[in-house]
Protein backbone atom coordinates (compact mmCIF):
# COMPACT_ATOMS: atom_id res chain seq x y z
CA UNK A 1 0.00 0.00 0.00
CA UNK A 2 1.50 3.30 -1.10
CA UNK A 3 1.06 6.43 0.96
CA UNK A 4 0.52 9.72 -0.72
CA UNK A 5 2.59 12.65 0.47
CA UNK A 6 2.47 16.23 -0.56
CA UNK A 7 5.23 17.74 -2.66
CA UNK A 8 6.42 19.87 0.29
CA UNK A 9 6.88 16.77 2.46
CA UNK A 10 8.98 15.06 -0.21
CA UNK A 11 11.58 17.84 -0.40
CA UNK A 12 11.39 19.17 3.17
CA UNK A 13 14.93 18.14 4.16
CA UNK A 14 16.71 19.06 0.96
CA UNK A 15 18.08 22.47 0.13
CA UNK A 16 16.05 24.41 -2.42
CA UNK A 17 16.92 23.90 -6.06
CA UNK A 18 18.26 27.44 -6.51
CA UNK A 19 20.67 27.07 -3.52
CA UNK A 20 19.08 29.85 -1.49
CA UNK A 21 17.29 29.66 1.84
CA UNK A 22 15.70 32.09 4.29
CA UNK A 23 18.18 33.15 6.95
CA UNK A 24 15.80 32.45 9.85
CA UNK A 25 15.33 28.84 8.72
CA UNK A 26 19.07 28.35 8.24
CA UNK A 27 19.95 29.77 11.70
CA UNK A 28 17.43 27.39 13.25
CA UNK A 29 18.72 24.39 11.26
CA UNK A 30 22.35 25.27 12.10
CA UNK A 31 21.36 25.25 15.82
CA UNK A 32 22.25 28.84 16.63
CA UNK A 33 18.73 29.33 17.99
CA UNK A 34 16.30 26.85 19.54
CA UNK A 35 13.26 28.20 17.68
CA UNK A 36 12.67 30.14 14.50
CA UNK A 37 10.92 32.80 16.59
CA UNK A 38 14.14 33.42 18.53
CA UNK A 39 16.06 33.56 15.25
CA UNK A 40 13.58 36.08 13.84
CA UNK A 41 13.85 38.26 16.97
CA UNK A 42 17.65 38.26 16.76
CA UNK A 43 17.57 39.20 13.08
CA UNK A 44 15.04 42.00 13.60
CA UNK A 45 17.05 43.40 16.53
CA UNK A 46 20.22 43.61 14.44
CA UNK A 47 22.12 40.81 16.20
CA UNK A 48 22.58 38.94 12.92
CA UNK A 49 24.36 40.59 9.99
CA UNK A 50 24.78 39.13 6.51
CA UNK A 51 27.93 40.34 4.76
CA UNK A 52 28.11 43.16 7.36
CA UNK A 53 24.61 44.40 6.47
CA UNK A 54 21.51 44.32 8.68
CA UNK A 55 18.78 42.21 7.03
CA UNK A 56 15.19 41.03 7.46
CA UNK A 57 14.21 37.45 8.40
CA UNK A 58 13.07 36.65 4.86
CA UNK A 59 16.49 37.47 3.37
CA UNK A 60 17.85 34.55 1.39
CA UNK A 61 21.38 33.35 1.96
CA UNK A 62 23.63 31.21 -0.19
CA UNK A 63 26.86 29.29 0.37
CA UNK A 64 29.76 31.72 0.69
CA UNK A 65 27.84 34.38 2.64
CA UNK A 66 29.49 35.69 5.81
CA UNK A 67 27.36 36.02 8.96
CA UNK A 68 28.04 37.91 12.19
CA UNK A 69 25.86 36.50 14.98
CA UNK A 70 25.71 37.93 18.52
CA UNK A 71 24.21 35.68 21.19
CA UNK A 72 24.52 37.18 24.65
CA UNK A 73 28.16 38.14 25.17
CA UNK A 74 29.42 35.83 22.44
CA UNK A 75 29.94 36.80 18.82
CA UNK A 76 30.28 34.29 16.00
CA UNK A 77 31.84 35.15 12.63
CA UNK A 78 30.98 32.36 10.25
CA UNK A 79 30.91 31.50 6.58
CA UNK A 80 27.96 29.55 5.19
CA UNK A 81 29.16 26.32 3.58
CA UNK A 82 25.88 24.49 2.95
CA UNK A 83 22.14 25.02 3.22
CA UNK A 84 19.56 22.97 5.04
CA UNK A 85 16.05 23.74 6.23
CA UNK A 86 15.94 20.54 8.30
CA UNK A 87 17.21 20.66 11.88
CA UNK A 88 19.49 17.71 12.55
CA UNK A 89 21.98 16.64 15.21
CA UNK A 90 24.72 19.06 16.30
CA UNK A 91 27.58 17.39 14.35
CA UNK A 92 25.52 17.58 11.17
CA UNK A 93 24.60 21.23 11.88
CA UNK A 94 28.27 22.17 12.35
CA UNK A 95 28.98 21.05 8.80
CA UNK A 96 26.73 23.84 7.50
CA UNK A 97 29.22 26.58 8.44
CA UNK A 98 32.87 27.37 9.17
CA UNK A 99 33.75 29.67 12.07
CA UNK A 100 36.79 31.94 11.74
CA UNK A 101 39.80 31.26 13.98
CA UNK A 102 39.74 34.75 15.49
CA UNK A 103 36.05 34.34 16.36
CA UNK A 104 36.76 31.02 18.07
CA UNK A 105 39.68 32.55 20.03
CA UNK A 106 37.61 35.57 21.09
CA UNK A 107 34.77 33.32 22.33
CA UNK A 108 37.24 31.20 24.33
CA UNK A 109 38.68 34.36 25.89
CA UNK A 110 35.21 35.60 26.88
CA UNK A 111 34.31 32.18 28.33
CA UNK A 112 37.50 32.16 30.43
CA UNK A 113 36.77 35.67 31.69
CA UNK A 114 33.21 34.71 32.65
CA UNK A 115 34.45 31.60 34.50
CA UNK A 116 37.00 33.73 36.41
CA UNK A 117 34.37 36.19 37.66
CA UNK A 118 32.71 35.32 40.96
CA UNK A 119 29.11 34.21 40.70
CA UNK A 120 26.62 36.77 41.94
CA UNK A 121 24.82 35.91 45.14
CA UNK A 122 21.23 34.91 44.54
CA UNK A 123 18.49 34.24 47.02
CA UNK A 124 16.78 30.90 46.88
CA UNK A 125 13.28 31.81 47.89
CA UNK A 126 12.14 32.81 51.32
CA UNK A 127 14.78 32.94 54.10
CA UNK A 128 14.64 30.22 56.74
CA UNK A 129 14.33 30.96 60.44
CA UNK A 130 18.08 30.56 60.81
CA UNK A 131 18.70 32.96 57.91
CA UNK A 132 16.37 35.54 59.45
CA UNK A 133 18.25 35.37 62.74
CA UNK A 134 21.55 35.92 60.95
CA UNK A 135 20.07 38.87 59.05
CA UNK A 136 18.80 40.39 62.32
CA UNK A 137 22.24 39.96 63.93
CA UNK A 138 23.86 41.63 60.94
CA UNK A 139 21.39 44.54 60.80
CA UNK A 140 21.35 45.22 64.53
CA UNK A 141 25.09 44.67 65.09
CA UNK A 142 24.89 41.88 67.66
Amino acid sequence: MQRYTSRSQQISGAAPADDKLRIDKWLWAARFFKTRSLAIDAIENGRVLVNEVRVKPAKTIAPGDRLDIRIGQYQFQIEVLALSDKRGPAPQAQQLYRESDESRARRAEIAARIRAEPRPFTFRGRPTKRDRREIDRFNHGE
